[in-house]
């Protein structure tokens, strides 16, 4: 996640996140956050299509962190809010890396099932990738919402 992420999820500027977690320094070696490359910075602009707004845009290359890196924000953010948005995002990591490896299982068994057969069988294999590849539809929420 990118810092303005992170920073606009603690309700905190980018530039008070990045200055707590330098005073912090030891805690974020580089596999926990890392600078992005001016390279991957324009690429990641372009795939978003977004600019920084205000006086030219952001002067430095964002810090992008790790899933270690925000689980250590924790202990250097005190916040009620930086322990609810940490939690939030740990249990999203906890699901995603449980999809991921549910995903990671159905393919190996499809290649070890695919590699016994020619390619009499190939349309079928197709067919079981595409069903493996699904979009989840979004759910609709249940119950009144005050505005």
């Amino acid at each position: 996640m990118l810092d303005s992420d992170l920073a606009r999820l603690y309700d905190v500027p980018t530039k008070s996140l990045n200055l707590t977690v330098q005073r912090n320094k030891k805690r974020f070696p580089h596999d926990f956050m890392f600078r992005l490359t001016s390279k991957e910075h324009a690429a990641l602009r372009f795939q978003i299509e977004a600019s920084n707004k205000g006086r030219g845009g952001a002067r430095y290359l964002p810090y992008a962190f790790t899933e270690n890196g925000v689980a250590m924000l924790s202990s250097v953010l005190r916040s009620e809010k930086a322990i609810e948005v940490n939690i939030a995002i740990m249990r999203t990591f906890t699901k995603m890396s449980k999809m991921l490896k549910g995903h990671e299982a159905i393919w190996r068994k499809l290649r070890e099932v695919e590699s016994k057969y020619d390619g009499q069988f190939s349309a079928v294999f197709e067919a079981i990738r595409q069903l493996v590849i699904f979009e989840e539809k979004p759910k609709r929420k249940i119950g009144y919402v005050a505005e």
